[in-house]
């Protein structure tokens, strides 16, 4: 699975949950992928939860959905300082009019019930926001992964792998199971 030439942004803030920005970066940019993280100021550092650092390499003023194949919302607490920015909403939902990859994790789907993607989709979270997932529109499901059409969830970061794969697969093209 090669995804050479593919461009991926990660949505980065303050309070992200580690594994969920850094293990899909890795694990994309392994299989041939540019992956960029977006935050609120492009060259400012955003803590974990645990206070390691992400560096936001641009701004999401300054990009848009044409220019990418995929984003991914991670989890923690970031997801609520994301969804507070109207130009990142914007971006997100981009994405899901163009029929790309639109991924979330643990908490990430708070950024995608902000944008407006889950009415009539199949989608997991964090067991906690199921709520908000359900009032976004969403039929929530307790799995690892869900994956409808572009749209990508998963629950916590023990469902990374797969959660990995099934970006990749929306990524290179391969049908949902």
């Amino acid at each position: 699975m090669t995804l050479h030439n593919s461009r991926i942004a990660i949505l980065v803030d303050q309070q992200y949950q580690e594994m969920e920005i850094w293990y899909p970066l890795y694990r994309l940019r392994e299989a041939g992928a540019k992956v960029v993280t977006v935050g609120a100021t492009a060259g400012a550092v955003y803590p974990s939860k645990v206070g390691y650092p992400c560096k936001a390499d641009v701004s999401w003023d300054e990009v848009h959905a044409n220019d990418f194949d995929g984003v991914i919302a991670p989890g923690g607490f970031a997801p609520d300082f994301i969804r507070r920015h109207v130009s990142a909403i914007n971006f997100v939902r981009d994405f899901n009019t163009q029929g790309k990859l639109v991924a979330a994790i643990c908490h990430g789907p708070w950024v995608l019930c902000s944008a407006n993607v889950l009415r009539g989709k199949r989608a997991t979270s964090f067991f906690a926001i199921k709520d908000d997932v359900v009032n976004a529109g969403a039929i929530w499901e307790d799995s690892e992964v869900v994956r409808d059409g572009n749209l990508v969830t998963s629950r916590k970061p023990d469902d990374l792998p797969a959660f990995c794969l099934a970006c990749i697969d929306v990524l290179t093209g391969q049908k949902a199971n």
